[in-house]
């Protein structure tokens, strides 16, 4: 799966609204503010993120790209 900033924001930005909050209000943040948070957790995940594989010829641990 190919993570995505900008759909990663859109969906906080829904999730958000659907719990009762407006993340776009005047004296909210703004969809920009969202795109950056999304872009610094995007980017945790790809640098950090690895897989177990447990058993098997391919056992070991990977780095997810």
């Amino acid at each position: 799966m190919a993570l995505n900033p900008e759909k990663l924001a859109l969906d906080i930005e829904a999730a958000m609204q659907a719990k009762g909050f407006d993340p776009l209000a005047n004296k909210a943040a703004g969809h920009e503010w969202w795109l950056a948070f999304a872009e610094g957790i995007v980017n945790h995940i790809t640098q950090n993120a690895e897989v177990a594989v447990a058993s098997g010829s391919s056992a070991g641990t990977y780095k997810v790209t």
